[in-house]
C-alpha cells in the first residue's frame, strides 16, 4: 500500500498592480497564517511595474522567512525589453528555489533547481521530462489541463512536485499590447499604471453585456474564480503535492484555512464551496477545466 504524500498550500505571486501599503498589509497577514508553506514573490505580468514593487521583496522576504515559509521569486512571463530580460536573469542568479515563467530563464539558471510556473507550455509527458532534466524538482501545470493529464503528467516523473492552480481567476494570456490603457485610451507607453484602479482585475462583457473575461494590464483571465479543494487522498491519487491559491484582494488567509481544513478531512468538498462562495469573490466559482470540459463551467460537486 503506497504511503499518503503531504499535500500543502502555496501562494502565487500578486498577479495584480496592488499599492505599496496594500501589498504590505497582504504579506504581513500571510506572515502570521499558518496555513502556507510556500510563498511565491515578485512581478510576473508587466516589466513596468516592477520599480514600484522590487524594493518591497527583501524585507518581504525575510518576514516570511522568519516564520518558517519558503520563499520562491518569481520570473516575468513575458519579458518585452531588455531591461526585462535583465530582471530574469536577476531572478535567475538567486541562491535558492526560484520559479521560471519564460524559458529565458534557464539558461542563467545554469542548472541549478528550479520551479516552474503555470505561464510555462508543459502539455505532455515529454515536457515534462525536459525540464525535469534542466533542474526542475517543481512544476505548476497550465491551467488548462484535466486531473487525467495532471495525473498522467505526474505519473511520468514520480520524483517531482506537482502544483495545481487551485484558486484564482485564472491566468489565460498574455499580450504585447496593454488592455487596461487601451480601454481608457491610453497608449501602453503612457498607461499611467491605470490598472491599479482594479485590485482584482477589469471585468470584460459580451455585447451582450454580460461578463466573460478579465483583464489585467497585458493579462487576459477567467471572469470566474477557479476553485479545486481536494482532500488529501483524492490530491495523492492525481499526484499533486501543492495546491496554489493566487491572490485576490479579499481574507487570503480565509481562503488557505478552507483549504486547509478541506485537505485534512475535516471538510467535505460542499461545505468548502460554500464557504468560499460567502465570500466576497471576483466572480462565479469555476472548475470546467478540472473536468476536462468548457473552462467556465460553473463549480460542481467535487
Amino acid at each position: 500500500m503506497t504511503a499518503a504524500m503531504p499535500v500543502r498550500l502555496a501562494l502565487g505571486p500578486i498577479l495584480f498592480n496592488w499599492e505599496e501599503a496594500q501589498i504590505k498589509a497582504f504579506y504581513a497577514a500571510i506572515a502570521e497564517a499558518s496555513c502556507f508553506d510556500r510563498i511565491y514573490l515578485g512581478e510576473v505580468v508587466c516589466g513596468k511595474r516592477m520599480p514600484f514593487s522590487d524594493h518591497l521583496w527583501p524585507d518581504i522576504a525575510a518576514d516570511l522567512q522568519s516564520r518558517g515559509k519558503e520563499v520562491v521569486f518569481s520570473t516575468l512571463a513575458l519579458p518585452a525589453t531588455p531591461r526585462d530580460r535583465r530582471a530574469i536573469a536577476g531572478v535567475a542568479a538567486l541562491e535558492g528555489l526560484i520559479e521560471i515563467n519564460d524559458l529565458s530563464a534557464l539558461a542563467a539558471r545554469a542548472g541549478a533547481p528550479f520551479a516552474v510556473g503555470p505561464f510555462v507550455n508543459i502539455y505532455n509527458e515529454d515536457a515534462a521530462r525536459v525540464l525535469v532534466a534542466r533542474g526542475a524538482t517543481s512544476i505548476c501545470l497550465p491551467v488548462e489541463l484535466s486531473l487525467d493529464r495532471v495525473a498522467r503528467i505526474a505519473a511520468a516523473c514520480p520524483d517531482t512536485a506537482f502544483e495545481i492552480f487551485a484558486f484564482g481567476r485564472l491566468p489565460l494570456a498574455l499580450s504585447g499590447r496593454c488592455y487596461h490603457a487601451r480601454v481608457h485610451g491610453l497608449h501602453k507607453d503612457s498607461c499611467q499604471f491605470i490598472c491599479a484602479r482594479d485590485p482584482d482585475g477589469l471585468d470584460a462583457l459580451t455585447l451582450d453585456r454580460q461578463p466573460f473575461l478579465a483583464v489585467n494590464g497585458i493579462q487576459t483571465l477567467s471572469h470566474g474564480v477557479q476553485v479545486y479543494c481536494p482532500d488529501r487522498a483524492e490530491a495523492n491519487a492525481n499526484g499533486i503535492r501543492w495546491l496554489r491559491l493566487s491572490p485576490h484582494a479579499i481574507d487570503m488567509v480565509a481562503v488557505g484555512e478552507i483549504f486547509q481544513e478541506r485537505l485534512g478531512g475535516r471538510a467535505s468538498a460542499a461545505d468548502a464551496i460554500a464557504a468560499l462562495q460567502a465570500m466576497a469573490l471576483p466572480g462565479p466559482l469555476i472548475d470546467g477545466y478540472v473536468h476536462a470540459t468548457a473552462g467556465a463551467a460553473p463549480v460542481r460537486a467535487q
